[in-house]
């Protein structure tokens, strides 16, 4: 049987690629992280680590073990989890996440109202990129994101909070900014931005369509992976990207207009958390922030 810390050094290296790293993770030294290893590829009789001078990667074995060992090594910290939540109550730290000016706003709002229910449990708040969202939730960096409800059968989806009109973000001097509105099957005109390839297939068809409902072509533009970065493509008349009408207000810029579209679907916000993750502190902040958008006390 593994040991738990040489399975914690495992995961931590297969994931970092870099011994100083996982040993700064671990708050153990370098050369105790190099030994562990060591001590369990002599158990398991093969390399799970090709090392050079320059470089740390995953041998197969290395790889088959991790995707095996990584999804039960969850569930079991899930798990352990639970089990103090229920025998504490909610206490702890709670790590949330958001994406957007708009979103951080509604979030510490519905801080404020959880930690007055639950005065035992602090919360952390950190900003996520559009891209790191699934990641961050996957991997248990974060056991709360509020963003763009996002599909993914691992992840579970609370009440939408908040539903916004679709707009098309354009370069200010592009026709489309002397509109009132655009209708999708405009985008067969112009040049839509990406999402980054991390975000599920579902969203990325959803914003950024390879063809309109007509079935005419949409052309694709560069990726980017924050939304700055997007708005700066934008304002470069490398293309146009589709927004939430918060966009408006809370990144209104002189290079980049917001023309509302007359046919689309309005975007959804929730929050979001791993299928395995839904703590008792999880479930309080989800109705804390349910409370707060519809106004029960």
């Amino acid at each position: 049987m593994l040991e738990r810390h040489e399975l914690e050094a495992f995961l931590v290296l297969a994931e970092e690629l870099h011994f100083g790293h996982t040993a700064e993770r671990l708050h153990v030294s370098t050369a105790r992280v190099s030994q562990t290893i060591r001590k369990l590829e002599r158990r398991v009789g093969v390399p799970l680590f090709n090392r050079t001078s320059r470089r740390v990667e995953l041998s197969p074995v290395g790889r088959q073990l991790y995707e095996e060992v990584r999804p039960a090594w969850t569930r079991i910290g899930a798990a352990l989890e639970r089990a103090i939540d229920t025998g504490r109550g909610v206490t702890g730290t709670l790590r949330v996440a958001f994406t957007g000016a708009a979103a951080g706003q509604l979030l510490v709002g519905a801080t404020e109202v959880f930690r007055q229910r639950q005065p035992g449990c602090d919360v952390q708040i950190r900003e996520a990129q559009i891209g790191e969202v699934l990641p961050w939730l996957r991997d248990g960096e974060m056991e709360i994101v509020l963003a763009n409800l996002m599909p993914d059968p691992e992840i579970i989806t609370g009440p939408v909070l908040v539903r916004e009109a679709r707009m098309l973000a354009v370069p200010s001097g592009h026709p489309f900014a002397r509109r009132t509105s655009v209708s999708v099957e405009d985008l067969a005109r112009v040049k839509v931005l990406q999402l980054p390839v991390t975000m599920p297939e579902s969203l990325r068809a959803d914003r950024t369509p390879r063809q309109t409902p007509g079935g005419r072509p949409i052309e694709s533009g560069p990726s980017a992976t924050t939304f700055q970065e997007m708005l700066t493509l934008i304002g470069a008349g490398q293309g146009v990207f589709p927004v939430g009408a918060h966009a408006r207000r809370y990144y209104a810029r002189p290079d980049v207009a917001y023309i509302p579209f007359s046919d689309a679907p309005p975007l959804e916000w929730g929050l979001m958390w791993r299928a395995d993750g839904a703590t008792a502190r999880v479930r309080a902040f989800s109705q804390a922030a349910d409370d707060l958008v519809h106004g029960h006390p």
